[in-house]
């Protein structure tokens, strides 16, 4: 049940990630049409892109390692059945808690300071600094824990069958 749950978020902030992306383009597409149509620019597509930017980069990650997607390189350990495929596997996913863990921890610490302090960006529509500050703890709180989900069904679940037939990518 926690790892369909934990599966369940990360798919969700994948689709958003996905979905601010398209508002990303949006907004450019409509900042370009305003300066060079209309002569009249915005001033607040480039910040809010910036933020969304932020939000998608730290959100996507744990949705991408879901997928098996992140970089992989299987030119010794094709083979996802063996010991050694596993332990690298393992390896590799403990790499990623102790650089997530990090991120996390201390990207929590400063979200908190300018979340209490009541920071706020040095632009003109000056958001508060917490919500640029927080998809760094967020989105690596996740990442740890679609992390141990993965390191789980490394060791306990069979692999997919298209990883099997597949070979290297």
């Amino acid at each position: 049940m926690p790892a369909r749950l934990i599966d369940s978020i990360s798919e969700f902030a994948g689709k958003t990630s996905a979905w601010c992306l398209f508002l990303i383009g949006f907004f450019i597409t409509f900042e370009v049409t305003m300066r060079y149509v209309f002569n009249s620019p915005t001033v607040w597509v480039d910040e809010i892109s910036r933020v969304l930017q932020v939000w998608v980069v730290y959100l996507a990650a744990a949705y991408v390692l879901k997928h098996r997607e992140m970089v992989t390189i299987e030119v010794i350990l094709t083979n996802p059945n063996t010991i050694w495929r596993r332990l690298a596997e393992s390896f590799s996913i403990i790499v990623l808690f102790l650089f997530a863990g990090v991120a996390c921890y201390y990207g929590f610490e400063i979200w908190l300071k300018s979340t209490l302090a009541g920071h706020t960006t040095d632009t003109y529509l000056a958001p508060p600094k917490m919500i640029t500050h927080a998809p760094v703890w967020v989105g690596s709180a996740l990442l740890i824990l679609q992390g141990a989900v993965q390191l789980y069904r490394v060791w306990v679940e069979d692999p997919p069958e298209d990883d099997v037939m597949a070979g290297p990518h």
